[in-house]
């Protein structure tokens, strides 16, 4: 059975790849484990200097399995303890982050990006949040860093209503540092990590400290969001939301 989440080690950077092509990269929680894991541990190991995100040619991430949602809303848990345990290990790795984006990123697909230092994006990525549309609101503390990274106006665009936005509009936003052919969005990834990998390293992770300052801040906000989440979660909104998208998907 092919592993929904494989780790790769070459040299100093570790590949971090969802792959679930089947489900268009949907993380369940057993994915959100592995990849807290893989990222939690690179940090203890000297050799890994650099951090490299994928999902799959065909599509980067889905965002949340909908199956994960639909449970987590009965069972009155809000978000599961795997998700959180991923949001933060993104949020408090000392180690760089690239992602590689090909096809879309839904949800967690896009929110996970904002805690990158480098994106590499397919001419046919595509960018979207529709948490609100589902009756629940943003994760992984994108209601902070989104309007620092994009301003009000473009955040409120994406997070609330939802609006989709292509490769080059979120190059233009800051969401995306490279645009490239569909093709050479893993290699020129890749590029990207070895450029930082190559770097002294303790230059590095001071420097990058320095620029994203105080984690206490994205940590309250994500603490912050899975509350109100947990509520959204049980609302009639989220229940009535839910409900429409599993009929329609039958």
């Amino acid at each position: 059975m092919t592993d929904l989440v494989t780790v790769t080690d070459d040299g100093p950077v570790r590949t971090v790849r969802m792959n679930r092509p089947d489900k268009k990269n949907a993380l369940t929680l057993q994915m959100y484990d592995i990849m807290a894991e893989a990222i939690e541990d690179a940090g203890k190991i000297t050799g890994l200097r650099c951090l490299l995100l994928a999902g799959s040619r065909a599509g980067f991430c889905a965002g949340n399995d909908i199956g994960d949602f639909v449970k987590m809303a009965g069972g009155g848990e809000g978000l599961g303890a795997p998700i959180l345990r991923f949001l933060y290990a993104l949020a408090l790795c000392e180690r760089p982050v690239v992602a590689a984006v090909c096809g879309n990123a839904v949800g967690v697909g896009t929110t996970m990006l904002l805690h990158c230092d480098h994106v590499v994006a397919g001419s046919d990525a595509r960018f979207a949040t529709p948490f609100v549309g589902l009756g629940l609101v943003p994760e992984a503390a994108s209601s902070l860093l989104a309007p620092r990274l994009m301003g009000h106006a473009r955040a409120f665009s994406l997070l609330v209503m939802g609006r989709p936005i292509g490769a080059e509009e979120a190059k233009t936003a800051g969401l995306v540092n490279t645009v490239v052919a569909p093709d050479a969005v893993e290699a020129e990834a890749m590029q990207a990590a070895r450029d930082i990998a190559a770097l002294p390293p303790q230059g590095v992770v001071v420097s990058r400290r320095l620029m994203r300052g105080t984690l206490d801040e994205i940590v309250a906000r994500i603490d912050e969001e899975a509350a109100a989440f947990k509520t959204r979660l049980q609302s009639p909104e989220a229940r009535a939301a839910f409900q429409a998208f599993m009929t329609r998907k039958k």
